[in-house]
This record gives structure tokens, sequence and C-alpha cells, in this order.
């Protein structure tokens, strides 16, 4: 887990890392000041980002099995849109976060109602 502590505006873009610190079909947990975010890298390059505690008993979303578009929470196997941190099997949710690359370093949109 690595830790970024930056001061928040009302919405501000924040480096988390390199691209490199994720696998690829893999997952990684940040904390961002007071919030977790698990950033995941899609097999197709895509970089998506949600809550990183499953609502339901807190598992660990980053380390949880990606593909097709879902993460599965390693806990009890609950479903989670990556595109928007709905829940597919349950009436859970996580909030998702816009995750973008730039020059091999992962970026997220933050505000302070995320």
């Amino acid at each position: 887990m690595l830790c970024v502590d930056l001061p928040m505006k009302e919405t501000t873009q924040v480096l988390v890392g390199s691209l490199d610190q994720i696998g690829l079909g893999q997952g990684r947990c940040f904390v961002i000041g007071t919030r977790k975010v698990a950033v995941f890298r899609l097999r197709n390059g895509e970089v998506c980002a949600l809550d990183a505690c499953c609502p339901h008993r807190a598992g660990p979303l980053a380390e949880g099995i990606i593909g097709g578009g879902i993460v599965i929470c390693p806990l009890h196997g609950y479903k989670f849109s990556l595109a928007d941190g709905r829940g597919l099997d349950n009436d859970l949710a996580v909030s998702s976060y816009q995750a973008e690359v730039h020059e091999g370093m992962i970026f997220l949109r933050l505000s302070r109602a995320d």
C-alpha cells in the first residue's frame, strides 16, 4: 500500500505512482489522505480505480480477481463493475474515480465529495 498525502482542493488531479507498480491484470491499494483507493491495470492497458474496501465486510478489492470489466472481492465473492463501482450481484456499490496515465504515471481525479 502506498501513501500520498496531498491537500485536497474542490477537484484535483493526484499523482499516485508509476504504472510499473501494478502488474497487468492486477490491482494495488494506494492511500490518498484519509482515503484508500484500489487502482487496477487491466490486461488491455486501461487503468480503473475504485474504493479499496468492499462495503460488505471491508474486503481488500485490490487483491480481488479482475476480468470482463469486474472485480470480485476476495473475501466473499461480491462482484463490482470496474467502470462505475456498482454491485453486479448485490445491492452495494463503491465509489469509482477517473484514472489516467501520462508518461507512465497514474493520476486520479478526486474531489472532496468523493
